[in-house]
């Protein structure tokens, strides 16, 4: 058999229907049982009134009280004849009740409206309204189901107490009558909202077929892969440049990474962005791949995607991701290896200081043995290639200036320390000097080693005040190189700048440190400036920066020959 397939539109619709009509009638119903409810409790709430008034009036009162002091119960066709009888009747008829019961103390009924039940134990438990409580109930009896309420009846004198109960009920069937009138309003309104709720249906369907051009879901999932198939491999951030240049997409991620807010609708050649991510979207660059960039206080790898269509030119898709904890960790990790490299350039001097002395001892010449052991601890076990490096008596700067002594010597550069040098207290953020004082070392003896001089060096002087409360370290590098002409001194803080020669490597970090560095000691309300861009043939660029916070009071010294004093020697 040919299975019926119907289209989205006529299932939506077919949907609508039976939800409507599923709300239509569960609503119905609640309305109805609320009805329902509402009426039962008007029963009860009139059963109990009746069933006060009756059990207060005074001649019925008394009439209880005098059977309830007899010894037995009158017979039926007594009690038939008696007022009692004629009361609760009088009450049934005049109200409509299905019922008025009468019993005495015991239960035994005084009144009722079959007279051949006169004299029996009622068909419903008393105790409660013969213990003084008024109840309402809904039970069903010998008259069939009702609603109703029993009291107790007290007698004419009050030590007396109670000596019966009034039973009121009304019939359930009358109730049900009464919701019969009550829903015919209940009715019209639900098939009111059924139809329309059908015609909103009708009109939804239409629109619907109107919006998705009478496609159908499969269609237009096929459409959606199409255009996410324009964003595959984004990760982050995202801006989407339509053909018209205006930019159609700049997600939160995005506006996070930049900084920004959002920029839908606006001319991407206006846009408040990095210039290097305006030039990724030059036809020039469609081959670029990705470039590296520095935005606020993100280092950020961007890049950019031809978006088409078949033959049709849809725009840009720019990519954005954070690298910013990534630079971190590779500035620790280099600094890490810096002082690694260093301590494997030593080691063979270490090396042979302990042969040296295993060898005055070998031979017996324990004197001689005790004036080198004297000599290697006035100077250290480990020589760093950093001349005065004695200025500086925190550990972590004569360690990590010393490894970069040791990587400038294998390139054929003298670092050493200036004489304007003198630092006593300790760094408190190894991280953020590293990163600064890194930097710009580094850049010092590339330019030392590419520079046109004969001598190849590099100066740094370090100063810091104990006094400072802002625990602020300047710094001062220069270099023997050819210096930086004619360039604007600005310019060479920005991102992709670098003097190097060849190509940049992408995502290489190259052109990324100075702006690094600037951003770093500005984030901590620092700087680094370009004091004299140098001259050819040297000296060359000097630069300076200071970073506050990074610097806390002089540690108490530490007794001679310790790790913290010994290393402070350089080659003297």
């Amino acid at each position: 058999m040919r299975r019926l397939d119907l289209r989205f539109s006529t299932q939506t619709l077919l949907l609508q229907l039976g939800v409507v009509l599923l709300v239509v009638l569960l609503s119905g119903a609640v309305h109805a049982w609320l009805t329902y409810e509402r009426i039962s409790r008007e029963a009860e709430n009139q059963a109990l009134t009746l069933a006060r008034t009756v059990a207060s009036d005074p001649g019925l009162r008394a009439e209880v009280q005098a059977i309830s002091l007899q010894h037995g119960t009158p017979p039926a066709s007594v009690l038939a004849a008696g007022p009692i009888m004629a009361a609760a009747e009088a009450a049934r008829q005049r109200t409509g009740a299905l019922f008025v019961v009468v019993t005495d103390e015991t239960g035994l009924r005084l009144a009722h409206p079959e007279q051949d039940r006169l004299g029996e134990q009622v068909s419903t438990d008393p105790s409660e309204a013969l213990s003084g409580r008024e109840v309402t109930t809904r039970n069903t009896g010998t008259l069939g189901p009702s609603a109703g309420a029993k009291v107790p009846v007290y007698g004419i004198e009050p030590s007396v107490g109670i000596v019966g109960e009034v039973s009121v009920g009304y019939s359930r069937e009358s109730l049900g009558q009464s919701l019969a009138r009550d829903i015919g309003p209940i009715a019209l309104t639900a098939l009111g909202a059924l139809l329309t709720g059908v015609l909103a249906s009708f009109l939804l369907r239409q629109r619907l077929q109107r919006l998705t051009l009478g496609l159908e879901p499969e269609q237009i999932s096929t459409l959606v892969q199409d255009q996410v198939a324009v964003l595959q491999g984004v990760d982050e951030g995202v801006i989407g440049v339509s053909a018209d240049g205006r930019i159609s997409v700049f997600n939160a991620a995005a506006r996070r990474l930049l900084d920004s807010e959002d920029l839908t609708g606006i001319r991407w050649d206006g846009a408040p962005v990095p210039e290097p991510l305006r030039a990724l979207t030059q036809p020039a660059a469609v081959d670029a791949g990705a470039v590296e960039l520095v935005a606020g206080s993100r280092v950020l790898v961007a890049s950019a995607r031809k978006a088409l269509h078949r033959s049709e030119d849809l725009g840009w898709v720019v990519m954005l991701r954070d690298r910013t904890e990534l630079q971190h960790l590779t500035r620790q990790l280099d600094a890490v290896g810096t002082m690694s490299a260093a301590l494997r350039a030593q080691r063979h001097e270490f090396a042979n200081q302990l042969h040296t002395i295993a060898g005055f001892m070998s031979i017996g010449e324990h004197e001689q043995a005790k004036d080198y052991l004297a000599r290697v601890a006035a100077t250290g076990p480990l020589r760093f290639p950093v001349e005065q490096a004695e200025l500086l008596q925190d550990p972590y700067l004569q360690a990590f200036i010393g490894a970069k002594g040791v990587e400038a010597d294998e390139r054929g550069v003298v670092l050493r320390i200036g004489p304007e040098t003198l630092v006593r207290g300790h760094v408190t953020d190894p991280q953020d000097v590293t990163t600064v004082l890194g930097n710009l070392i580094d850049n010092a003896v590339n330019a030392a080693v590419a520079g046109s001089g004969a001598d190849r060096w590099v100066e740094l002087e370090l100063l810091d005040d104990p006094a400072d409360s802002e625990g602020t370290l300047h710094i001062v590098v220069t270099d023997s190189g050819d210096g930086l002409g004619a360039t604007d001194p600005e310019a060479i803080f920005s991102e992709g700048f670098t003097t190097a020669k060849g190509p940049v490597r992408a995502g290489g970090g190259q052109g990324l440190g100075l702006a690094l560095v600037r951003q770093l000691a500005r984030r901590r309300g620092g700087d680094v400036q370009l004091l004299d861009p140098g001259k050819r043939g040297g000296p060359g660029a000097v630069f300076m920066a200071h970073i506050p916070g990074t610097m806390g009071p002089p540690k108490p010294a530490t007794s001679a020959g310790s790790p913290g004093t010994g290393s402070v020697k350089g080659k003297q």
